[in-house]
């Protein structure tokens, strides 16, 4: 569970923009920028959230939700 969560950290972190992927001539690194981290799985999160809601409300958007009462096959 504390892997997932941590995962979780990670992957909104690198969403929201607080890692960071440096590299020179010799190597190649990702720098995690610790004052920003914060805000960026927030600002992850809400990405997240909205592509989201986007997704739900095009599905929603292209679905026929009327009801109708089909009285053909009721006996009088």
């Amino acid at each position: 569970m504390i892997k997932f969560l941590v995962g979780g950290v990670i992957v909104l972190a690198l969403i929201g923009g607080a890692i960071q992927f440096q590299s020179t001539d010799k190597d190649w690194s990702l720098v995690m920028n610790k004052e920003a981290a914060k805000s960026s799985v927030q600002n992850g999160v809400i990405k997240v959230y909205d592509f989201g809601k986007a997704l739900f409300d095009s599905a929603v958007e292209n679905t026929d939700l009327t009801l109708s009462k089909d009285n053909s096959s009721a006996k009088p």
